[in-house]
């Protein structure tokens, strides 16, 4: 099994804290490996300490499920086909900003981001994902 690398990971995390500067939201950004162990962890100054969890389990929710933690959502509403599956595996997160990492095709791990809006979460998260496709 292919895995990112503390490098590849720290890529990641420093794009996420340039993109949440640049957005001027403190964030709580979580790497984790393909295993869904944490790699990389940062919390941003005044970032919510709630988030620091959240960050990591849409980190491992994106990996765990290898699609986006807000598309499992989509899926995990009352009446869906996956209802209630984020009572597993320790608790998921199931809105977005997560989002695995690909390298070569292959899913090396995900990150997580948590600490201001959806839509900033999610785009803090996308900024790491892209410094891998570069």
């Amino acid at each position: 099994m292919s895995t990112i690398t503390m490098h590849q990971a720290q890529s990641v995390l420093n794009t996420c804290l340039n993109k949440s500067e640049e957005l001027g939201v403190a964030m709580n950004i979580a790497v984790v490996d393909a295993g869904g162990n944490l790699k990389a962890f940062a919390r941003m100054d005044g970032a919510w300490l709630g988030s620091i969890d959240i960050a990591q389990r849409k980190a491992r929710t994106a990996r765990f499920f290898n699609m986006e933690s807000g598309a499992l959502g989509e899926i995990s509403q009352p009446g869906g086909p996956l209802f209630n599956i984020e009572v597993s595996n320790g608790g998921l997160i199931t809105f977005p900003g997560g989002i695995p990492l690909v390298l070569d095709g292959q899913i090396v791990g995900a990150v997580g981001v948590s600490g201001s809006t959806v839509q900033d979460d999610l785009e803090v998260a996308r900024a790491g994902v892209e410094i891998l496709r570069s």
